[in-house]
């Protein structure tokens, strides 16, 4: 009786095989339900159920195959719908329509399969399976032998899809294309994965084009970045950001706006963005900072020029102070050969910072940027504070005054020089430095720098009142040094007329 049953069970598995083949003769094959109830017999015997699952895989291969290449270059019956290779000329609607026919391709042949494979299975179950969801036993099995035959189906189509996919992305496509190309494919990545399996020819395929694309993408980033760095603009008169730096923000907004629409799956997470802004960015500030390079080196050029054709004789016979006051009165004070550098990078800065403003994708950047932008401006307060006292003759002052301060407050019984009898802070010298340093104060409105060509009014606004209270703070403690006995000024009302809240209310702050 088991002989009779052996070879009734072979003779099942051949007739089987036989109507298989048949599958591979037409297009969308339907699953008669004879055909169902011989699957379904021969699942009591695994060796020959899986003779039949590589028939169905090896016709359903070859199918497939001669579809994909009918569909890239002879289109539907009648010319409709046209062939996918008539819009190779357009890289998105190219790529987008083939993995548009594949993973409708996928949504069939599952569906062929599972019915073949499966025939107990509800008619209800969604061809939108989740790879990842089946636990009980029985369902494993039938989903590892799916996941094998659909494997085996989609296997002869991935050369000839790689092929024209890479074969776009040598073609040089512009940036914003290249990155859409990056997104389509790994968007088609996840949800394929999701119903065909990861660790399949298909989805090792798209891996791989995927990273390609992305590779294309950052390697255009990486020779526009070397074009700007290898040709730096110079700095405009107005101290604006060049129209490179405009161009380049232009384009991230654009990217922005693509990357804000792009849809993912479900399994999908939304892949990080900062290395995208960083590669399109960084070359930028660098680009920035070398023009500011250059420009500082050539005011400095410029500075030590003018000073040797102005060194007149006739100039040193004149009071140092008589010269503050009276330029005090009539211009503003020359700025230092960093501070034209500095404004153009602060600008620079704001300039990118602003219209990244609201977007949620570059908000870790921005913040980068508003700590460079402070930065530059604590530098540039620093530099215009100490140019200031300077002038006044005041900054080599500072030191003895700030070390007499602190050795009091420390109280430390080490003997020490008054600063009346050193020679730098003798009354005169001091008296001479204050004289020079209220004449800036009490003169005209423009003796105190106002940065004009910073072109945001918040920031300039503030870095004056950062200049301004800088100086109070230098101010006060001069003034404390001086009011302290033990510093031993004979009058130091005479020396300091003005106290500290007086300058800061003259200062406005």
């Amino acid at each position: 009786m088991a002989m009779y049953q052996e070879g009734a069970y072979e003779r099942l598995c051949r007739w089987v095989q036989t109507e298989c083949r048949r599958l591979g003769d037409v297009d969308n094959p339907e699953v008669g339900e004879l055909l169902r109830t011989a699957v379904r017999c021969l699942k009591e015997r695994p060796v020959l159920f899986k003779y039949c699952a590589e028939e169905v895989a090896n016709m359903r291969h070859n199918a497939l195959f001669r579809r994909f290449i009918s569909a890239l270059t002879r289109g539907g019956p009648g010319g409709l719908p046209r062939p996918i290779e008539v819009h190779a000329h357009d890289p998105l609607r190219y790529v987008g329509d083939m993995l548009g026919w594949l993973h409708q391709a996928l949504a069939s042949e599952r569906e062929l399969v599972l019915a073949l494979l499966d025939p107990d299975a509800s008619d209800t179950r969604s061809t939108n399976h989740n790879y990842s969801k089946r636990v009980d036993s029985e369902s494993e099995k039938t989903e590892s032998d799916l996941t094998f035959v659909l494997d085996r189906i989609f296997e002869g189509v991935c050369r000839p899809f790689k092929v024209r996919v890479e074969q776009v992305l040598h073609s040089q496509p512009n940036l914003i294309i290249s990155y859409k190309l990056s997104n389509t494919l790994e968007f088609y990545f996840y949800t394929i994965s999701d119903l065909l399996g990861i660790e399949t020819s298909l989805c090792n395929t798209l891996l791989v084009l995927k990273e390609a694309a992305q590779k294309t993408f950052f390697d255009i980033l990486k020779g526009r970045g070397e074009k700007l760095l290898r040709y730096p603009p110079l700095v405009a008169v107005d101290l604006s950001p060049p129209p490179a730096l405009r161009e380049g923000v232009s384009l991230l907004l654009e990217i922005i706006q693509t990357h804000d629409s792009m849809m993912f799956p479900a399994s999908g997470k939304k892949p990080d963005f900062d290395p995208v802004i960083s590669a399109l960015l960084d070359p930028i500030i660098q680009m920035c900072e070398q023009a500011a390079e250059a420009h500082k080196s050539k005011g400095s050029m410029h500075s030590s020029r003018r000073n040797r054709i102005t060194s007149d004789p006739s100039q040193h016979r004149r009071s140092s102070v008589d010269a503050l006051l009276d330029g005090s009165n009539s211009a503003p004070l020359p700025q230092t050969s960093e501070t034209p550098a500095k404004i153009f990078l602060i600008n620079c800065l704001c300039a990118i910072q602003q219209p990244l403003l609201g977007h949620e994708v570059a908000s870790g950047y921005v913040k980068k940027l508003g700590v460079m932008i402070d930065n530059h401006i604590n530098a540039l307060v620093e530099k215009e504070v100490e140019a200031i006292l300077r002038r006044c003759g005041l900054l080599t002052k500072m030191s003895h005054f700030r070390k007499s301060l602190e050795i009091n407050e420390s109280s430390n019984s080490i003997a020490r020089t008054p600063l009346a009898e050193q020679e730098d802070t003798s009354p005169v010298s001091v008296a001479e430095s204050l004289k020079a340093l209220f004449g800036l104060i009490l003169g005209s409105e423009t003796a105190i720098p106002e940065f004009e060509q910073m072109q945001v009014p918040r920031l300039r606004s503030e870095t004056s009142v950062q200049v301004a209270r800088s100086l109070a703070e230098a101010y006060e403690l001069i003034y404390r040094a001086i009011m302290d006995p033990e510093n031993g000024y004979t009058d130091p009302k005479s020396l300091a007329r003005h106290p500290p809240d007086q300058i800061r209310t003259i200062l406005g702050i």
